[in-house]
């Protein structure tokens, strides 16, 4: 076999521990050293490695640097997903000191690009398939992942994620500065969408369950990406699922997809609003504080963290956004907030 392109270590020390840490488990495992190479990374500072196994198949190995990552969380979580009888990966290993993991294959088959492809090739019943399966997955989420050491998305924590958008998105990326009207505007937006977060029943919070972070595997979908779960808002993962970063779809889509997971999720017996109406209302809101949220932190990947490439899903971002606010006498006066920095006309739709 042709050996890989030799990993890349910044630090010779961290080089150091991690070949103290693998070399027995390459023995254990069966695993080819030689084969190690780069899999992925993602907006964090981690990054996964894939390795090869003799007679067949391939590990990951999950490389969560400290201090700016902790890979307990994750083990913690993990945990919390197998017991729910999901499909996520399992800790064959893990050096939580230098942030470590050994974990399964899952494959590369990703469902946001399964369901490019099914764009791409119109085929609708493949990408329903796809997300039906998904839809079936969070309803047991929701159900068997227990609470258990959880953060609570509080009041706090939503309050700092939407502090992003003012300070990344608006006056770094769009250079505005608020005059005292506006920011009185956006302080009033934010509380009611807080209070909308808080005001829902709460189960266990994915915080990223979209496409990019399911997989295409059998049983479907392989979950990753989760070492940020949270109690909150019931609402919040199924927001995630329809409104995707990377991958939109049109209303009558997401209005099937959220009237099956509605459906689903009363016979399953969760405590979702029983006027599937003001549960809707419920998922755009709680879908523009993520939406918020998420062009803040675009932003800051590409100012703070050199990575550029996020900000070209702002756009996606600002019309999600700028959608709901405009739909809602409410949000109206945060839709005026949107318009300048994205160059849109408002748009008035009433329900």
């Amino acid at each position: 076999m042709r050996p890989a392109p030799p990993v890349a270590w910044a630090d010779p020390a961290r080089r150091a521990a991690f070949e103290a840490w693998f070399a027995p488990l390459a023995d254990a495992h069966r695993i080819d050293p030689a084969t190690l190479r780069a899999a992925s990374s993602d907006a964090s500072f981690r990054r996964y490695l894939r390795a090869d196994v003799e007679g067949g198949g391939s590990l990951i190995v999950m490389d969560a640097p400290p201090p700016q990552e902790d890979v307990r969380p994750f083990i913690h979580v993990a945990g919390l997903i197998e017991q729910a009888g999901l499909n996520a990966p399992r800790i064959l290993a893990s050096d939580v000191a230098h942030g470590f993991l050994l974990l399964p294959d899952m494959g590369s088959h990703l469902y946001l690009h399964a369901l490019q492809e099914a764009e791409r090739d119109g085929d609708p019943a493949t990408a329903d398939r796809l997300m039906r399966s998904a839809i079936g997955a969070l309803v047991q989420w929701q159900r068997g992942v227990a609470t258990t050491g959880l953060p609570d998305y509080d009041d706090a924590m939503l309050r700092r994620e939407l502090g992003l958008f003012p300070e990344w998105c608006v006056a770094r990326h769009c250079g505005v500065t608020w005059n005292a009207d506006e920011q009185r505007d956006w302080d009033a937006a934010c509380d009611l969408l807080v209070r909308n977060a808080l005001g829902q029943p709460r189960v266990a919070v994915h915080r990223d369950y979209m496409p990019r972070n399911l997989m295409v595997t059998e049983p479907a979908p392989g979950i990753l990406d989760f070492q940020d779960a949270a109690v909150g808002a019931i609402s919040y993962d199924v927001a995630s699922l329809l409104r995707d970063a990377f991958l939109s779809w049109d209303e009558e889509r997401e209005l099937d997809w959220g009237i099956r997971y509605w459906e689903a999720a009363r016979k399953a017996g969760l405590p979702v609003d029983a006027d599937f109406g003001e549960f809707w209302r419920q998922l755009e809101w709680m879908g523009l504080q993520r939406h918020l949220k998420v062009l803040g932190i675009f932003s800051r990947l590409k100012y703070r963290d050199a990575k550029p490439h996020y900000s070209e899903d702002l756009p996606r971002f600002f019309a999600y956004a700028h959608k709901v606010s405009a739909r809602y006498n409410a949000l109206r006066p945060l839709s005026r907030l949107l318009e300048p920095l994205m160059g849109a006309a408002r748009l008035d739709v009433f329900y």
